[in-house]
């Protein structure tokens, strides 16, 4: 690990910022001397249940006392290690319970996903935690900005943590940090990673000798597949220093630095004329007030003839993103509806070509990566320490959860120009052996 990443991690750590964290590592221990469980504390346990809608969850109290809905069968068993953490998930259970299961003062007795996947149907169907959830909203949620200098601040909050983190749970090809796609359900994350990049590059209609603009390129894993296997040329922009350098290397090392040309700036300062322009993972960075103007810079960049894709992490239905992944994890994220997405293509008159929802491919993509990321803990903890470690796992295992209940979709649009006629009678292309 070179000085710059070693930097890079303490800030990482310091930007958590969680206040039960100072003072040193993680400590299963509770910060606070657990008070006698009092007639209050019981009730606010069943006040949270009931905001839930009685879901089969139990809360077990600091003294081992179980709060659970009458005449149902805990499925997971929530341990709180204080009094205080009551409080605090009732003031803002979407910003605190991360906090607190950072901190060591929760603990989930069963599967986590299990439990998120409990706790998002049962938040989802209950009138009484939506009216909490909308005032929430309305008092605390102040996401951050995405102009150029925040755009910066915010990648590098989440991408700029050091390569050698990532290198340990990503694909180990392409360093693919976006969904896979999973033709066949049994193939590898690298086969699947392989067959994403593949299946994107049908949808684009790749020919030898395109030009193709690439927004927010990764660790530079996309742009070197279409390279290789596709004979194009690739200009790709990112605003990550950490993954610019790593895929300036790569490329180096692959004999495709003559074919790839890695780009550390802007989205919104991409030029020259290109016949495809894909982004795959950039979109829910931009953030809705900044859609139009990345239609404009699609507007002026793609030719006549050209073809273009947006693979973007969505929703069904236009609502922030947590609040907790927004303040800890994934600073000025959203995460849009097609609805919302349609800004992007609308006011430029595109024509919206093809639709795919891959959620389910996206949860079991987190499959592999909790796996992966599992089996390094005990090497993250000596980079980092075991709260960063409990951070990652929930916001992992959040992420199934949200894909696989569908709170979370996954959209890959293709669109052309409305002059464009030269389109595809069927889908039978896609669905080529590449």
């Amino acid at each position: 690990m070179n000085a710059m990443e070693k930097d890079i991690q303490k800030n990482r750590l310091a930007s958590l910022n969680i206040p039960s964290l100072t003072g040193g590592r993680y400590s299963a221990e509770a910060p606070y001397s657990p008070s006698p469980v009092s007639a209050l504390d019981r009730w606010m346990a069943r006040k949270l249940l009931d905001l839930l809608g009685q879901p089969p969850l139990a809360f077990v109290l600091w003294n081992g006392e179980q709060i659970s809905p009458s005449g149902v069968v805990p499925a997971v068993r929530v341990v709180l290690h204080d009094s205080e953490v009551l409080h605090q998930l009732l003031i803002n259970p979407a910003l605190h319970f991360g906090d607190l299961y950072t901190a060591g003062r929760i603990d989930i007795e069963g599967d986590l996903v299990d439990f998120l996947e409990i706790a998002y149907r049962a938040a989802d169907s209950s009138p009484k935690y939506q009216k909490l959830k909308n005032a929430q909203t309305r008092l605390f949620y102040r996401p951050r900005k995405n102009q150029p200098k925040d755009s910066r601040d915010n990648i590098h909050h989440h991408y700029d943590i050091g390569n050698n983190f990532y290198e340990l749970w990503l694909d180990r090809e392409a360093m693919q940090y976006t969904c896979a796609y999973f033709p066949s359900p049994d193939l590898t994350l690298e086969q699947a990673q392989r067959a994403k990049m593949d299946h994107v590059c049908r949808k684009l209609r790749l020919k030898p000798g395109n030009r193709v603009v690439e927004a927010g390129c990764g660790w530079g894993g996309l742009a070197r597949h279409m390279a290789r296997h596709y004979g194009v040329k690739v200009r790709a922009y990112n605003i990550s220093r950490q993954q610019i350098v790593y895929a300036r290397a790569q490329a180096k090392a692959e004999s495709l630095d003559g074919s790839v040309e890695y780009i550390e700036d802007d989205y919104r300062n991409i030029t020259g004329e290109f016949d495809n322009f894909v982004s795959v993972g950039m979109l829910e960075h931009v953030g809705p007030n900044h859609y139009r103007e990345l239609g404009d810079v699609i507007d002026r960049c793609l030719l006549p003839h050209g073809y273009g894709l947006i693979h973007s992490i969505g929703r069904n239905k236009a609502e922030p993103i947590n609040a907790w992944i927004e303040k800890r994890i994934f600073p000025g994220s959203y995460p849009p509806t097609l609805r919302e997405m349609m800004e992007v293509f609308e006011t430029r008159q595109f024509s919206v070509l093809d639709v795919e929802n891959l959620r389910l491919h996206y949860a079991k993509t987190l499959e592999h990566w909790i796996a992966r990321f599992n089996r390094h803990t005990e090497k993250i903890e000596q980079m980092y320490d075991r709260a960063f470690i409990r951070a990652w796992q929930l916001y992992l295992a959040g992420s199934l959860a949200g894909f696989a209940v569908g709170t979370l979709q996954l959209f890959q649009v293709v669109f052309a120009r409305r002059t464009n006629n030269d389109i595809p009678w069927s889908r039978a292309h896609l669905y080529r052996e590449p």
